[in-house]
């Protein structure tokens, strides 16, 4: 077990939950929802923690547990070439809602927007909280939630319907848009390689 959750007991008392090996062997630590971020600023700056680094922030939804939905949090500490993983638990039955990281790593912005848009979790604070997979009026919920249905909610007609009706240069810009029109112009025979995922010898190779 990482060192880390011990020290983390005797700062935070019962703010740390369970902690247990992932199966790659790394540590997960619990927090409460309430002090993650007094959690995370302490794991960040206090000297022989310094996890520096804020690796990934993703989510996962049970089926099977009262508090079904979990934030996890990959931390790293380039120094001491150290993993923990944080992790805090929502009650799906509640409010999805959690202090943003943001504040403390940039690199976060992206991260907590991705499971925002893709499970539906409200990070409190966070500079510029929107959809960042799927467009901004995007009304069928949350993609990676489990009660979501497979083929989504709406039929395939609705969905086609929606498209049509989008006005692409609300959600790009002006450079992305010029990219997607020069596709156009690219040689049939290198299109067809391209939508088959061939990549090939392209021009830009040589």
């Amino acid at each position: 077990m990482n060192p880390s959750v011990d020290a983390l007991r005797t700062t935070f008392g019962d703010a740390i939950g369970r902690a247990e090996a992932a199966r790659d062997g790394e540590t997960i630590a619990f927090v409460r929802p309430d002090r993650l971020t007094d959690v995370m600023r302490w794991l960040r700056d206090t000297p022989g923690q310094a996890y520096d680094y804020l690796v990934d922030v993703t989510a996962v939804e049970y089926r099977d547990r009262e508090r079904a939905l979990e934030v996890v949090y990959f931390l790293r500490s380039l120094e001491r070439h150290a993993d923990l993983r944080v992790k805090v638990e929502l009650d799906p039955r509640g409010e999805l809602a959690v202090d943003s990281v943001t504040p403390l790593w940039a690199g976060a912005n992206w991260l907590e927007r991705e499971v925002y848009d893709m499970f539906g979790v409200t990070f409190r604070g966070h500079p510029d909280l929107r959809r960042i997979l799927m467009w901004e009026t995007y009304a069928e919920g949350y993609p990676l939630r489990k009660d979501f249905p497979l083929r989504g909610r709406f039929s395939r007609a609705e969905q086609v319907r929606q498209a049509l009706n989008a006005n692409p240069e609300a959600h790009y810009s002006l450079e992305e848009l010029s990219i997607a029109e020069a596709f156009d112009e690219v040689p049939a025979e290198m299109r067809e390689r391209l939508r088959r995922g061939e990549r090939g010898k392209l021009p830009f190779d040589e």
